[in-house]
């Protein structure tokens, strides 16, 4: 049972945009390389069970940390998430910090199931999670922890679209930027004015 929460949690935590680009190949899916860094933004929808959130994000993933901020159409902070060596916190748009030692325990904590928040880097980049059971999809999905994820390329083989969805839960990634990151904060503390 979903807790009440202000809506960006659910958004944070884990749409109805038009499918763009090419699905990637069954073939695609690997499981032995490092999760490379990156930074991107784009657009975001979550729904759960026919209820819509929409959003803008920024991410940036690096060696020392990741660090997924939502924010409004025009631009505005609704909340963030960063992980680093000590743990993961949340940031609501009024200061709340929420923190856990995983996202899967912030995610249980706050939403009362476990979001797949540590492993979208993996998937983004078409990367299964090492020592996770999966199986590909006659249409070249990835089923991994439960989740069927789509990912969609852009003519330069750059994600466009990350698609999971499980029973009653989807999430959608809309990628407008997908690059190298141009900073590598150490840890959360250095984030306050990265994104």
């Amino acid at each position: 049972m979903t807790r009440h929460l202000p809506p960006f949690l659910a958004a944070l935590l884990l749409a109805a945009c038009t499918t763009t680009g090419t699905q990637m190949p069954a073939e695609g899916w690997r499981e032995d390389a490092p999760t490379p860094q990156f930074e991107a933004s784009g657009r975001m929808g979550v729904k759960e069970n026919e209820r819509g959130s929409y959003a803008n994000f920024d991410w940036l993933r690096t060696a020392a940390l990741q660090l997924f901020e939502v924010k409004t159409p025009l631009g505005n902070s609704v909340g963030r998430l960063c992980q680093d060596s000590r743990g993961v916190e949340a940031v609501a748009s009024n200061g709340q910090v929420y923190r856990a030692a995983s996202t899967a325990e912030l995610s249980q904590q706050l939403l009362g199931y476990d979001l797949p928040v540590a492993y979208l880097d993996r998937w983004a980049n078409g990367l299964r999670v090492p020592g996770e059971p999966y199986s590909i999809l006659p249409d070249g999905r990835l089923q991994q922890m439960g989740w069927r994820i789509q990912r969609n390329l852009d003519e330069n083989g750059q994600v466009r679209l990350l698609h999971m969805e499980r029973s009653g839960l989807s999430l959608r990634l809309i990628f407008d930027r997908f690059g190298q990151p141009e900073r590598s904060p150490a840890n959360c503390n250095d984030t306050e004015q990265a994104v």
